[in-house]
Formats: C-alpha cells, structure tokens, sequence
C-alpha cells in the first residue's frame, strides 16, 4: 500500500485532532481530546468521519451538548460533503487514567497539584 491513499486519511485524522482539542466540557477548563474523552476516531476512504467518545460520567448535565460541540467543531475541520459522526459511547467507563501528559500538565496548572496522580494514588489505598 502507498502513502498516497493513506496521506489525506491521516491529515484529515490530525484536522479532527485538532478540533477535538478546541472543544472543551465547560465544566472542565481542559479540552476534550487531552481529558482523554475521546476512544477512537475513524476517518474512512471518501473522508468521513466516526469518533466514540464519553464522558467524565455517566450523569453528565452536559453532555448532549459537548456531543454536539464536538460535532460541529469536527465538520468545521474536515470541510463540506463529508459525513461526520460522533457517538457517546460508556464503555469502557472514563477514568483519570485516561488523561494525557498535556491535559494532565494542564490541570496541574489550574489546580496547583497532580490531580490525576493524587486519584490514582487514593484508588490503590482502596
């Protein structure tokens, strides 16, 4: 297989990235692609898009609407005439664990301290 096929599948992958990364839960002062929300983007032959993607829980207030957010955003990205789809999906359930470096970096400058390490630190002491 070439590179050719595969080279606008991984831009338009990176696009969705990157809106992903300006969408934010607004009860939460981290995006939701470094909140590690987000479990899988597919991006298929034509350009379209799948994304799963969850929430910190499952009582979420906001959730439809950071869903929807994270919808347009996506289809701002990746342009018109491409099928975008994001499904908020609850399994595997969300863990802090999930968190990257940045998004971790980035609560610890909000919050003054590891918030991530101290969760994973209290959930071994049971």
């Amino acid at each position: 297989m070439t590179d050719i096929g595969e080279k606008p599948s991984r831009e338009i992958r990176q696009r969705v990235i990157e809106a992903l990364k300006g969408t934010f839960d607004p009860e939460i002062p981290v995006n939701v692609y470094d909140l590690g929300l987000v479990y899988r983007i597919d991006v298929d032959e034509e350009g379209n898009v799948e994304v799963d993607m969850t929430m910190t829980a499952p009582g979420c207030p906001v959730a439809g609407m950071v869903i929807a957010m994270a919808e347009a955003a996506i289809r701002e990205a990746v342009g018109p005439g491409r099928r975008v789809k994001v499904n908020l999906v609850w399994d595997p359930p969300w863990t802090p664990e999930r968190v990257t470096p940045q998004g971790r970096e980035r609560l610890r400058e909000i919050y003054g301290y590891d918030v991530v390490g101290e969760w994973i630190k209290r959930a071994k002491r049971g």
